[in-house]
């Protein structure tokens, strides 16, 4: 039986009877999640299974090279993938545009505008973008920008007038500090910044300035490692609203990614992989 390496705990308990190994020398596949791995540290690796849609940690050149095969999700495991992490990036907009409605202790309420009249910047139409569009314009004014697609011209205005900015853009080099000191002081005094994209998109250093001034506040879902134990987490929540990288994390994802491994691990004990 072939022995497995657990770079993440994301299928814990969702496959109890595999035989699992702590030795990275021995390993002959290994389940990733979002973090970064060495591949020379895995020298008899024959395959590696990603347990998400984001590609920028895996080794692509090198593992052709080793003929090492990757793994991504099926395409019905995909789509569980992007309509949680869609509904989920929904919640986390709600929630933050609707934080400070009121006081219980003191029954107060704060004199807030309707969520019709404001305007909601989505950045990134792909799979995910997407799907956070077709929800939200049910409840605000929707625009979107894609650095693929769309005039950069463009963009320093939308971002001015953004109620709420949700990042929904891979992780690469033309994205990484997307969201530096000069776009975050482009954000209109009381918006909010949503990410459950990747954290390195979003200058953590220039957010830190921004939050701690109380201009801004943010939603985040990801962040610049995992589990996180930066700076931010000296902001207060009502500022700084974290959750631990759970967006697409629910019982159908699971159970369908725990089916994609047994089938990728079958091939590849076999050697059926083409």
């Amino acid at each position: 039986m072939l022995k497995i390496y657990r770079g993440t705990q994301t299928l814990e308990g969702y496959l109890p009877h595999l035989t699992y190994t702590e030795s990275k020398e021995d390993a002959e596949i290994i389940i990733v999640g979002g973090k970064k791995f060495d591949l020379k540290e895995f020298p008899k690796l024959r395959g590696i299974f990603k347990t998400g849609v984001g590609t920028d940690n895996l080794p692509f050149e090198e593992a052709k090279i080793r003929n090492i095969y990757i793994q991504l999700p099926s395409e019905s495991t995909k789509a569980v993938i992007y309509d949680e992490t869609a509904s989920f990036t929904c919640h986390l907009i709600l929630m933050a545009l609707y934080q400070h409605s009121g006081n219980f202790d003191t029954w107060s309420k704060t004199n807030r505008g309707s969520l019709t009249q404001k305007h909601l910047l989505v950045m990134g139409t792909g799979n995910i973008g997407r799907r956070v569009v077709s929800r939200m314009k049910n409840f605000m004014i929707v625009d979107t920008f894609d650095p693929q697609q769309n005039n950069p011209e463009i963009l320093n205005p939308l971002i001015k007038k953004a109620d709420c900015i949700s990042i929904q853009m891979p992780l690469d080099d033309s994205t990484k500090n997307f969201f530096n000191a000069a776009r975050l002081s482009l954000m209109k005094d009381g918006g909010v910044l949503i990410n459950t994209s990747r954290g390195p998109i979003v200058n953590e250093n220039a957010l830190f300035d921004q939050l701690n001034s109380g201009r801004i506040r943010a939603a985040f879902d990801v962040f610049w490692e995992e589990p996180y134990k930066g700076k931010l987490l000296k902001l207060p929540e009502d500022r700084f609203i974290r959750t631990p990288h759970v967006a697409s994390t629910c019982k159908e994802f699971l159970e369908g990614l725990a089916q994609d491994f047994l089938a990728f691990s079958n091939e590849i004990e076999q050697n059926q992989i083409a």
